[in-house]
């Protein structure tokens, strides 16, 4: 499986970036998403139990748009 950027956060910081990428599985459309560690011990309560080979990440809503973009591109809407 291969990764390709679609973007970042067009407000971060150079190498501490919110990024969005795609791959290119040929069984399902995946993202991978680079982002902050999420820490708060709040959230983590309200998220739950999170199993041991998932992590959560926090990333702007800019970066949410790059994936909304994309779609529409690919998909023609």
């Amino acid at each position: 499986m291969h990764a390709r950027f679609l973007g970042k956060d067009p407000d971060s910081h150079i190498d501490g970036s919110p990024t969005l990428f795609a791959t290119d599985r040929t069984d399902r459309k995946t993202y991978i998403a680079q982002g902050w560690r999420v820490t708060d011990p709040q959230v983590l309560a309200d998220v739950g139990p999170v199993p041991a080979h998932e992590g959560l990440i926090e990333i702007p809503e800019e970066v949410l748009k790059l994936y909304v973009r994309r779609y529409i591109e690919e998909e023609g809407h």
